[in-house]
């Protein structure tokens, strides 16, 4: 009987640790599972770009008809920062602001008063 007892217990000792196939597995696993989570955060990314990027499309357009109707000689102003501080908290086309959901302004004066919008790269058609 105690040579059984011996033999089990060496045979425990010796077995001490992963095969290769079994960490290369593992590995793998690990290594699938860090590729999808990258591109579904990607995607978040992309999604949150695009939703400031119209928001800033469509607050600065607010803030022109805004300021169209508030003043007295009904004119567009000649840039965005000239809304700040009154109809815009910062200006969405100023220099600091990300390629991506930044906000172009052209004010035209002929043949009648108007203006165009060009939104960032982040705004989808």
């Amino acid at each position: 009987m105690r040579r059984l007892i011996d033999r089990l217990s060496a045979a425990r000792r010796n077995d001490g640790g992963f095969t290769l196939i079994e960490l290369l597995i593992v590995i793998i696993i690990l290594g699938v599972l860090a590729a999808i989570v990258v591109f579904s955060v990607r995607g978040i990314t992309d999604t949150g770009d695009e939703a400031a990027c119209k928001a800033n499309y469509k607050t600065a357009q607010t803030a022109l008809e805004a300021y169209y109707a508030n003043d007295a000689t009904n004119s567009y102003p000649a840039a965005l920062a000239d809304l700040v501080p009154d109809f815009l908290a910062t200006d969405p086309s100023a220099a600091g602001v990300d390629a991506k959901v930044k906000v172009g302004y052209t004010h035209i004066t002929t043949p009648s008063e108007s203006y165009t919008l060009t939104s960032g790269s982040a705004c989808t058609p």
